[in-house]
């Protein structure tokens, strides 16, 4: 699967949505990625799970981790072709935690799965817990990185598509300053 065929399903299935958006960094945007509409075909799932996997395939990955929300579902899929153990993170009063009862144990050979990555911030927190925790982070993967490549997570990082989408903060959004409502898609939305 290459980066064209990878932005084409977002456009396909609805997935690629254009507005005025606050992403998850609280960042604004032009483009959202909205990546639990095109994963909710199982399809779409494997293809993009395998796709990442297939450049994992000669490592030796013990377990798939993935931030919450976004990242579960191609997370999971992406351990399941690997034959791997799928864990997550997920926030606790504002830190990334392993919770659950999921563990790690020393040395365990990790790869972190994120859906979009923007600014690197989740994944960079989930490298983090799991390092505290004894993991060796091998590297991290995502279906689009929409830093055009700017993202630094602190280990190699691999994406199937990557697009440069400019994300400003509030202030400097033209969006905003035309008075243009933002939409905060995903879990928790809310127009501002």
């Amino acid at each position: 699967m290459n980066a064209n065929e990878v932005i084409e399903t977002f456009k396909r299935t609805g997935a690629l949505l254009e507005g005025h958006f606050i992403l998850s960094s609280g960042l604004h945007s032009s483009i959202y990625l909205q990546s639990a509409i095109a994963l909710e075909s199982t399809t779409v799932a494997m293809e993009f799970g395998a796709a990442i996997a297939e450049r994992f395939s000669t490592q030796q990955i013990e377990t798939v981790a993935s931030p919450a929300i976004g990242g579960i579902v191609i997370g999971y899929e992406v351990a399941r072709q690997l034959g791997a153990q799928f864990i997550w993170t997920e926030r606790e009063e504002s830190r990334m935690t392993l919770r659950r009862g999921f563990k790690v144990h020393d040395g365990e050979q990790v790869l972190v799965v994120e859906d979009v990555i923007t600014t690197g911030g989740s994944t960079r927190e989930t490298i983090e817990t799991l390092t505290r925790a004894g993991a060796k982070v091998v590297a991290a993967a995502s279906i689009i990185d929409r830093s055009g490549g700017q993202a630094d997570v602190g280990v190699p990082l691999v994406s199937l598509a990557a697009i440069d989408v400019l994300a400003v903060d509030s202030s400097a959004c033209n969006l905003c300053k035309r008075g243009e409502p933002a939409t905060k898609p995903g879990s928790r939305k809310k127009n501002v």
